[in-house]
């Protein structure tokens, strides 16, 4: 749910994307106001606070992005649109452009894939219904998650693990990573991930999230555009992430996260030509959780490569902007 002043705030998104109109696609590779190519905006649309499993407040990553440089920027929490307006209102005051966001979780051939969504209305009714139900099965995984590292020796881990959750329904591996950090059992969380909570190590639970359809039209219907995020971070063949792309697109997902924090070099420019192949559009994401976790800071990323059609290019019609005053006012004032 949206925070605190519902009712201004479901008469903000609703007075926001009722007026929303289409940008042609002749927009896409556009300039800017000041005349910049579009995919040169430092736009970072992929982050978390810890309204699910990021470790700030919605407020306080405004803030860490605009000392940054981000242009635009998007919180995109796992499952949940509640931190929405308060990251709009911050990033406004800040003088930072903000698109909606969420990531959404999806079981793919046995893999987690996850879809970040952009500029959608947060009050769709089937988007909030359907976030809620994938958000419904991750205290019992939990719970699961605890007996499995108890049997390892590792005793408390529900309870320690509840200790750095502000949103018990979005309990996660980031959370048990955090605890077993703090309680000494692993240096860092990266350590973790390598020791524990992965597939054939202590604590691992599959989970069953959405299905890629359910989550792809839930973004869609809502008016946003649905976006494949990191791929390069999931174990496909190059058949299976074949099909992955293909049923995306087959149920209307339009983007791929080309440059983002978990990506090489290597993999940008492997990315860069998969979008190109598929038509897609490429969105840039540092995936920033923590200060103290995330290998790459807010905005601090390269550029998106010119080649590639910019997804904010595509959503000129929902981003919530900062008033900007006539270059014939400012000449005024002088």
């Amino acid at each position: 749910m949206l925070d605190a002043s519902s009712g201004r705030s479901r008469r903000f998104f609703h007075t926001l994307y009722s007026r929303a109109r289409p940008t042609p696609r002749t927009a896409l590779n556009g300039v800017l106001p000041d005349n910049r190519p579009m995919h040169l905006i430092n736009a970072d649309l992929h982050c978390h606070s810890h309204v699910s499993d990021g470790t700030l407040s919605p407020e306080a990553l405004a803030e860490r992005a605009h000392a940054q440089g981000v242009e635009l920027w998007s919180l995109t929490d796992h499952d949940e649109v509640g931190g929405q307006q308060r990251a709009c209102d911050a990033a406004l005051a800040l003088g930072m452009d903000y698109l909606t966001g969420t990531e959404i979780s999806v079981s793919f051939i046995g893999e987690t894939v996850h879809i970040v969504g952009l500029g959608f209305d947060p009050e769709a009714d089937a988007l909030r219904a359907g976030l809620a139900t994938t958000r419904s099965g991750r205290r019992d995984r939990a719970r699961q998650m605890a007996a499995s590292l108890a049997q390892a020796g590792i005793a408390g881990a529900f309870e320690g693990a509840l200790r750095y959750v502000a949103n018990p329904d979005l309990i996660s591996r980031t959370h048990f990573a955090r605890f077993l950090v703090d309680s000494g059992v692993c240096p860092d969380t990266h350590a973790v991930f390598r020791r524990y909570l992965t597939p054939g190590n202590p604590g691992h639970v599959p989970h069953r999230w959405a299905g890629l359809g359910q989550a792809v039209r839930w973004i869609t219907q809502a008016g946003g555009i649905a976006v494949i995020a990191h791929p390069a971070r999931y174990r496909f063949t190059p058949t299976e992430e074949y099909a992955l792309i293909t049923e995306f697109i087959a149920h209307g997902g339009l983007g791929m996260e080309v440059v983002t924090g978990s990506h090489s070099t290597a993999e940008q420019s492997r990315y860069t030509d998969t979008a190109l192949e598929f038509d897609l559009l490429a969105s840039r994401g540092s995936d920033f959780h923590s200060p103290a976790e995330s290998r790459t800071e807010l905005g601090a990323l390269p550029d998106l490569p010119g080649r590639l059609k910019p997804v904010w290019g595509a959503l000129q019609h929902r981003i919530q902007r900062v008033p900007r005053r006539p270059l014939t006012a400012l000449a005024t004032a002088a």
